[in-house]
């Protein structure tokens, strides 16, 4: 069963990642077990506060949903050892109607790829070169399903020579004359004595029985008997081999479950193997690839949380199919290939849609994941004063809060007291909850770090402003925002980089410096973005 990933927007916020868990976690309890929440960046202190708070641990982080070699169905034929023979790996290909198998060292490992190309150019160079070196007596054995009958015979591990029917004649004429000879005959005891007398490697008797005064010669000639005619024999002595002799196992193109499909295709439009091998993450051999493989492959499935658009999403979601959005922003975007559940409600906070969608289904989450909503509606609201803040929101925040039996007040002063900024970097603070825009023709990127003491936070006014001024340079944008959003002032202190009349005329303010103080301005969803919006609209 695939894996549906559920996750919130780039930088994420601790309403985009508490919606996502609350969210997998009522899938998963309607017995839908597939459904894992995902993040896709570096959890925030504040976030992290509210998980270590509620005992739970942070999402998997999910770098892109591009179409992996995982993701495709391709074959899974048998693996056989490089010291299997020749004819059962010929059997192998038949039986399962394919045309190349992978070949394994004892440890799974790759060792190389037998083709039915590669079987037919052994058979046919045969013909010409009647020699073979170092088949085992096991794998000979095997496939003449004979055995050995003399003692000296069990003496020997490997047979080499060049293969010879001795067919009916006088001892003056025989087809072989030297040690290093393998001699296929019937029922001939002067050839086999006259074999004998030489020391040929081996001797294999088809259909006959050997004179007992033959087998006691005191030889080191392996003598062997099988029931299959003396053709069929001699073809099946050369199957014997090993499948290491014949296989290709350099220069060899191979593929990593984790690889991603474009790279895939690019390599095989490169190359000309019928399949090619694929490994595991100890290099393991998993299956084969095929070109038809690349055809129809199956795509990643997502519910979009706390966002719908393309640029806050996962990276790679143009190769994954979106299965809902459950958002409280504007509507972006996204586009869909299928009809989708979308449920995008004008409330403060995703989790409190998530809490609606525990209620249709008639299911009360449990004390430790209400706790956990309950701070996530705090957090997106800002302690209910947020102009997004509905009473629904309240509403919801106060049923969490019972079932969790917690203080919203005092869980609001863990929560703000978190983004105070501690040992951490001007950067890892400027992207806790970051986000991209484009409207109207401009570019911009707008963070908020909310907090319970933003003079603190403004003594490192300098370090931020020359971040902002290196992202607006390297990106191109128009302008950088930083919302330090004060829960105790009940405002905004602005710090921007860009156009200082645009943001005059968007926020109605004098004497506009690098930091502005904005009095009730707690949103940038709803009083930042819509001013800007307004003005270059």
């Amino acid at each position: 069963m695939d894996t549906i990933y559920i996750t919130g927007h780039r930088n994420p916020d601790t309403d985009s990642i508490v919606s996502a868990m609350a969210y997998a976690a009522l899938k998963n309890a309607l017995g839908q077990r597939q459904y894992e929440a995902a993040r896709l960046g570096q959890i925030s202190d504040e976030t992290q506060t509210v998980l270590d708070r509620f005992g739970f641990q942070p999402p998997k982080l999910l770098n892109n949903v591009r179409t992996q070699v995982r993701d495709l169905d391709y074959d899974t034929p048998p693996t056989l050892s490089a010291a299997a023979a020749i004819s059962r790996a010929w059997r192998t290909m038949q039986k399962n109607k394919i045309s190349a198998i992978p070949v394994a060292n004892e440890d799974g490992t790759l060792y190389g790829m037998l083709s039915a190309g590669d079987v037919a150019n052994y058979d046919m160079s045969s013909v010409r070169n009647p020699n073979v070196g170092r088949i085992p007596v096991y794998n000979l054995l095997s496939v003449l399903e004979g055995k050995i009958l003399n003692q000296g015979g069990e003496m020997r591990d490997e047979i080499s020579g060049e293969v010879t029917i001795a067919l009916p004649a006088s001892r003056e004429n025989l087809m072989f004359s030297s040690p290093d000879s393998i001699v296929v005959c019937g029922d001939q005891p002067d050839m086999i004595r006259r074999a004998l007398e030489i020391g040929v490697a081996c001797i294999i008797v088809c259909q006959a029985e050997v004179d007992p005064e033959l087998l006691a010669t005191q030889t080191d000639t392996c003598i062997i008997s099988t029931a299959f005619d003396a053709y069929r024999a001699v073809r099946l002595i050369y199957h014997a081999m090993p499948i290491s002799s014949i296989c290709k196992n350099s220069d060899l193109v191979c593929f990593h479950l984790d690889d991603y499909i474009d790279d895939v295709r690019n390599a095989v439009l490169e190359s000309r193997f019928r399949a090619y091998p694929i490994l595991d993450e100890e290099e393991h051999v998993v299956g084969t690839l095929s070109r038809y493989h690349l055809l129809r492959p199956r795509r990643k499935q997502v519910i979009l949380m706390d966002h719908n658009e393309k640029a806050q999403s996962v990276p790679g979601l143009d190769q994954a199919d979106i299965l809902e959005i459950i958002d409280h922003h504007r509507l972006a975007d996204i586009q869909t290939k299928n009809p989708i559940t979308v449920r995008n409600e004008p409330v403060g906070s995703t989790t409190t849609i998530v809490a609606g969608m525990y209620q249709d289904k008639g299911l009360m989450p449990t004390a430790k994941m209400a706790g956990l909503m309950a701070a996530a509606i705090v957090s997106d609201t800002v302690m209910f004063k947020s102009p997004t803040c509905t009473q629904r929101d309240i509403d919801v925040a106060n049923r969490m809060a019972r079932i969790a039996n917690i203080s919203l007040k005092e869980l609001g002063q863990v929560i703000f007291s978190a983004a105070g900024g501690g040992t951490r970097s001007a950067e890892e603070i400027f992207r806790t909850d970051y986000k991209e825009f484009h409207i109207a023709g401009h570019n911009l990127a707008v963070s908020q770090v909310t907090c319970m003491d933003s003079d603190k936070l403004l003594q490192r006014k300098d370090e931020f402003l020359k971040l902002m001024a290196s992202i607006r340079k390297e990106k191109g944008f128009d302008m950088v925002i930083m919302m330090v959003t004060d829960v105790l002032l009940e405002g905004t202190q602005l710090l921007f980089v860009g156009d200082r009349e645009t943001i005059r005329q968007a926020f109605n303010v004098e004497d506009v410096e690098d930091v502005v103080f904005l009095p009730k301005i707690m949103s940038r969803k709803k009083q930042v973005i819509p001013m800007l919006s307004a003005l270059w609209g």
